[in-house]
């Protein structure tokens, strides 16, 4: 007996084929190893949390979790090859506010969009950025920065920042406009060339996140003037929050971290990686690790794609503040 099939029957065969092919690879998730992109080099606070992370969810799912740096363009490299990747759950990416928010702000280069081209999964934590005065300024506490900012004008006084348009530079922003004062950013490539010039007293004050700048404030090199959540890390809860200085009371602002697919990740999977991610948010030696940082780790099952809309919003307003224009 022949079988004829018309067109439109060979096609609806080839998608139920399809589908049932995917729905048993998601039903059977994760099989493989998990490659988690990091679009910086090694040992920096994305690094740092992507590779705790990854050993916690390696635990949790039985499966091998390799974390894969691909740096460049301020982590856009890598958000690009995740935005980009099969949609199955084996390509994530560890991603943080300058990629997933400020860099489409800026940079027209940047192809992918924050929320249209990925998947949330979930936030994991936030880290708290720190300003910093060189110990050349004499100044030892936020009051005494706000007085000598007060008594200069325009220029006299200059920060520095990995870079424009980083949280790190926004966060200075922020703090020039709830203090009403007008320090010169400063933008430099990296840590080490900041630092250096905080010393020399070539620059009079930096904006670090905290787990880089922390090791230089306890070594001495540099003086904590505050840091930029509203409450005080419990890494360093001898350095007060900004806002507790009257002039500060609008500062309010962090690094954050999570953890993202591409767009379309069958719901299996998302739902897999949601419930994992929740339990590793609970478990004390993941959270142990990441405390040691200075991070704050978020609470399981918040929603991570109102939280961006919002993050989305509040860094519209601060590059549109610096008068930062799109390239």
């Amino acid at each position: 007996m022949k079988h004829i099939f018309k067109r439109s029957t060979l096609a609806a065969i080839a998608a139920t084929t399809f589908f049932l092919g995917a729905t048993s690879q998601a039903a059977d998730y994760p099989s493989k190893a998990i490659s988690i992109v990091v679009g910086y080099p090694a040992g920096g606070s994305v690094d740092l949390t992507a590779r705790v992370l990854g050993e916690a969810l390696s635990e949790r799912l039985g499966q091998t979790v390799v974390v894969e740096n691909l740096g460049g363009a301020g982590g856009t490299i890598g958000a690009n090859k995740v935005a980009r990747a099969k949609a199955d759950g084996y390509t994530l990416l560890v991603g943080s506010t300058n990629e997933m928010v400020i860099a489409g702000m800026i940079n027209s280069a940047v192809s992918y969009e924050g929320l249209k081209d990925f998947t949330p999964v979930g936030m994991i934590a936030a880290q708290p950025m720190m300003l910093v005065a060189s110990r050349e300024t004499g100044v030892e506490n936020a009051a005494q920065y706000l007085e000598k900012l007060k008594a200069g004008k325009a220029g006299d006084y200059t920060f520095g920042s990995s870079g424009v348009g980083t949280a790190l530079h926004l966060a200075g922003e922020m703090i020039n406009e709830s203090t009403q004062t007008s320090a010169e950013h400063i933008p430099y490539r990296g840590v080490s060339p900041l630092l250096t010039d905080l010393v020399s007293g070539q620059l009079n004050y930096g904006v670090f996140v905290m787990s880089s700048g922390l090791p230089h404030v306890k070594s001495g090199k540099v003086v904590a003037l505050g840091v930029t959540e509203s409450q005080r890390s419990l890494a360093a809860p001898d350095i007060p929050a900004l806002s507790e200085t009257p002039g500060f009371d609008k500062v309010d602002i962090n690094v954050w971290f999570g953890l993202y697919g591409p767009a379309g990740l069958p719901d299996e999977v998302t739902a897999t990686l949601r419930a994992a991610l929740d339990d590793v948010l609970q478990q004390d030696q993941f959270r142990e690790k990441l405390a040691a940082s200075g991070a704050t780790l978020y609470k399981p099952g918040m929603d991570a794609e109102k939280f961006q809309v919002a993050e989305t919003e509040k860094y519209a307003r601060l590059v549109k503040l610096a008068k930062i224009e799109r390239q």
